[in-house]
C-alpha cells in the first residue's frame, strides 16, 4: 500500500493517491474482527490531519460522519490546553476549609434553619475562625433545609399560647367502651379539663372547651387530629372564642406528642393496674390520678418540677403520702 502511494505521488496523481489511502484505511478497519468497526487513535489523528490538507477529505469518508472528525479535533484541543493549564505547583489556589469548622458550620445550619451562609459567617468571624463566605455557602449546598420551622422550633415558641386536645378509650369490666377527652396546656403540662362519655359528639365536644376555659384566657392555638368528630360545632365554639385550629397530618400522632405522652403515662401508671366499672369509677379514678400529676408527679419537660410549682423541702423527718389508691406515693418533710 505505501508503495503504491508513492508511484502514484511521483507520477503526477497526488489527488487519486490520497482518495486511495483514504479508502483502503476504512477498509482495513473494517476488516478487522469486531462486530462493529473501532477507531483507533491512529486512525483519528489521520483523519484529523487529513481533514487540514485535502479539500475533499469529506467526499472519502465512509466510516463515520465528517461532523465527527471534526468533534474528534475539539476534543483534541481540549485535552492539549486541559493538559497544558493543569496545576504544576503544590499549594497554590484556596486552602481547605478544616473538618472541625465544615463539621461547627454543618451544625449551626442543622441547629438554626433560619441562618444562612452570611449570618453563619458572621458568627464564625465573631468566634474569631477565619473563612471566606463563600467557603461556607458551598458546604451549606449539603444541608437540607427545611420549607420553614420544624414543630419543636413552633411549639418552644408559643409554648404559652397552646392547648392541644385529644380522645383515648377506655375498656370497662361489662365490656363496654368509655372515651376520656382531654385538654392539656403547653406551657406548663397543666391538664385543663377532662371528661368521660360512651358517646362523644361535636356539640358535646365544644362544651368541654367552653368548660376548658371558662376560668382563664382562651389560648390562640388549639392543636388536634384530623378525627370526624370535630365538626361544625367545634369549629364554630373556637370560631367564637378566637382559637385558631392547628390540624395534625393524617396518620401523624407525634405531631401532637405532648398530649399523645400524657395519654400514655396515664395508661402506664394508671389505668393499666386498675378494673374501671363504669364511668363515673373512672372519673373518681382520672380526678385523684390529675391531682397526683399536678401537684406531686415531677416531669423532665420542667426540669424535674411539678405542673404546680413545688417547693423544696430541705428540713425534718420525711414522711410518705399515698396517692391514687397506693399507686404512687408523694414525699414530703415534717418538723421532727
Amino acid at each position: 500500500m505505501l508503495f503504491r502511494l508513492v508511484r502514484l505521488v511521483g507520477s503526477g496523481h497526488e489527488a487519486i493517491a490520497v482518495e486511495n489511502a483514504a479508502l483502503r484505511l476504512q477498509l482495513a478497519a473494517y476488516q478487522r474482527k469486531r462486530v462493529r468497526p473501532k477507531l483507533t487513535a491512529f486512525d483519528r489523528l489521520f483523519w484529523c490531519k487529513l481533514s487540514k490538507v485535502w479539500r475533499r477529505w469529506r467526499t472519502a469518508l465512509f466510516v463515520v460522519q465528517p461532523d465527527t472528525v471534526v468533534r474528534w479535533q475539539r476534543e483534541r484541543f481540549r485535552k492539549f490546553w486541559a493538559r497544558i493549564s493543569q496545576r504544576k505547583t503544590v499549594g497554590r489556589g484556596r486552602p481547605p476549609v478544616a473538618a472541625e469548622i465544615r463539621r461547627l458550620i454543618l451544625d449551626m445550619a442543622t441547629v438554626n434553619p433560619l441562618w444562612r451562609a452570611p449570618r453563619i459567617h458572621g458568627e464564625l468571624k465573631m468566634l474569631g475562625i477565619v473563612v471566606s463566605e463563600r467557603s461556607v455557602s458551598r458546604i451549606l449546598r449539603s444541608v437540607p433545609r427545611p420549607p420553614s420551622q420544624n414543630w419543636k422550633t413552633f411549639l418552644n415558641n408559643h409554648g404559652s399560647e397552646i392547648m392541644a386536645i385529644d380522645f383515648f378509650t377506655v375498656p370497662t369490666f361489662s365490656f363496654k367502651v368509655l372515651f376520656v377527652f382531654v385538654v392539656l396546656a403547653h406551657r406548663r403540662r397543666e391538664v385543663l379539663h377532662f371528661n368521660v362519655t360512651e358517646h362523644p359528639t361535636a356539640e358535646w365536644i365544644a362544651q368541654q372547651l367552653v368548660e376548658a376555659v371558662s376560668d382563664r384566657d382562651a389560648p390562640r392555638y388549639l392543636i388536634h387530629d384530623r378525627d370526624r368528630v370535630y365538626g361544625r360545632a367545634v369549629n364554630e365554639k373556637l370560631a367564637s372564642l378566637n382559637v385558631q385550629q392547628i390540624m395534625t397530618a393524617p396518620g401523624s400522632p407525634w405531631q401532637n406528642g405532648i398530649v399523645e405522652r400524657l395519654i400514655g403515662s396515664i395508661r402506664r401508671e394508671c389505668l393499666d393496674h386498675v378494673i374501671v366499672f363504669n364511668r363515673w369509677h373512672l372519673k373518681r379514678i382520672l380526678r385523684s390520678y390529675f391531682s397526683y400529676y399536678a401537684s406531686s408527679r415531677t416531669h423532665l419537660s420542667l426540669a424535674k418540677d411539678c405542673p404546680t410549682p413545688r417547693e423544696v423541702e430541705g428540713q425534718g423527718r420525711i414522711v410518705r403520702t399515698p396517692l391514687v389508691g397506693g399507686l404512687h406515693s408523694r414525699y414530703g418533710r415534717i418538723a421532727a
